[in-house]
C-alpha cells in the first residue's frame, strides 16, 4: 500500500481553516488553528488514539480515514482522479492524554516542522493535576532523570535510574485545597521520552490524578467517588514552533483550554 501511495503522492491545495475543519475528524476532535502552509493543530480528547495501531482501532483515531504507518499519515482520497492525499501526523499523545496534536497536509511543511522538532525549536506546555503539593523551591526548576519505559504486552514498567536522559521544567505549581490535596502543575518538557511527565511526577511523589499505570490507585478511587474525576489529568495545553519553509521563517502557536 505504501509504495502505491507514494507513487501518486501530491500535496493537497493550501486549504483554509474552514476546509480543514470539514475533514472527517473523529467525535470531539476539533481544529484549533491551521496556517497557509498546511500546518494544522487539533485538540484531541482523552480516549482518542493519535493513530490506529490495528484494524480493530479504526474509528478510534483522529480521523475516520485509513492510516499508513510507514508514512505516518492518514490517507484521504480526493479529486476526480481519486488521488491519495496523505495527512501527516507530526507528534503523538497517549490515548489517555488530551490536548494538542500537529498534522501537515503538505510534505514540504511536514519536513520543515520535523526539522523544527529535531532542532528543539518546538515548545510544549502541559497541565497536570497531581496529588500532593510541589515544594516551593521546585518551581521553575528543571527535573532531570534517566528514564527507561519497558512495555511487554499490556504490562508497562519504568526504571528511573537507567535509560535516556529525561528533562522537564516545572514552570508553576498551584495548590488546590480539599481532600485529597491536589496541585495544578504547568510543565514544559525539554526532552520527549515515553511517559516522561507521568513517571517524573510520580518519582517526586506527585502522581498524576487518574493515572492507572503509575499513579496512586487508592486516591484515584477516592477522587473518582468524591469529585467524579476518572480520567488521566494530563493535558497538552500549548504548542508553539518556528519553522523555515522555502527560505522563509514562520511562527505557529496553538492553545487549548485545560478540561479539568
Amino acid at each position: 500500500m505504501a509504495s502505491d501511495i507514494r507513487s501518486k503522492q501530491i500535496h493537497p491545495p493550501l486549504n483554509s481553516h474552514q476546509q480543514f475543519k470539514s475533514m472527517p475528524w473523529t467525535k470531539s476532535v476539533r481544529v484549533l488553528v491551521a496556517d497557509s502552509n498546511g500546518l494544522i493543530a487539533v485538540e484531541k480528547p482523552a480516549g482518542i488514539l493519535s493513530h490506529p495501531n490495528r484494524k480493530s482501532d479504526q474509528g478510534k483515531g483522529l480521523l475516520n480515514l485509513p492510516y499508513d504507518s510507514e508514512q505516518q499519515a492518514y490517507i484521504q482520497t480526493g479529486g476526480e482522479n481519486g488521488d491519495l492525499k496523505p495527512i501527516y501526523l507530526l507528534n503523538r499523545l497517549d490515548s489517555a492524554t488530551s490536548g494538542i496534536l500537529l498534522l501537515s497536509a503538505y510534505p514540504k511543511t511536514r519536513e520543515a516542522a520535523l526539522e523544527a522538532f529535531e532542532k528543539r525549536k518546538v515548545t510544549k506546555i502541559y497541565k497536570a493535576l497531581v496529588f500532593g503539593v510541589a515544594k516551593p523551591k521546585g518551581r521553575g526548576a528543571v527535573w532531570k532523570d534517566r528514564l527507561q519505559v519497558i512495555q511487554s504486552g499490556k504490562s508497562v514498567r519504568a526504571n528511573t535510574g537507567s535509560g535516556k536522559s529525561a528533562e522537564t521544567e516545572l514552570v508553576s505549581a498551584q495548590p488546590i485545597p480539599g481532600s485529597p490535596i491536589t496541585s495544578l502543575l504547568e510543565l514544559k518538557p525539554i526532552t520527549g521520552r515515553t511517559h516522561q511527565l507521568r513517571v517524573q511526577c510520580v518519582k517526586r511523589r506527585l502522581p498524576i490524578v487518574g493515572d492507572r499505570t503509575y499513579g496512586d490507585f487508592q486516591k484515584n478511587k477516592l477522587i473518582a467517588r468524591t469529585k467524579g474525576i476518572k480520567r488521566l489529568c494530563l493535558h497538552s495545553s500549548e504548542t508553539s514552533l518556528e519553522y523555515v519553509l522555502d527560505g522563509k521563517s514562520f511562527r505557529f502557536r496553538a492553545v487549548s483550554e485545560t478540561p479539568f
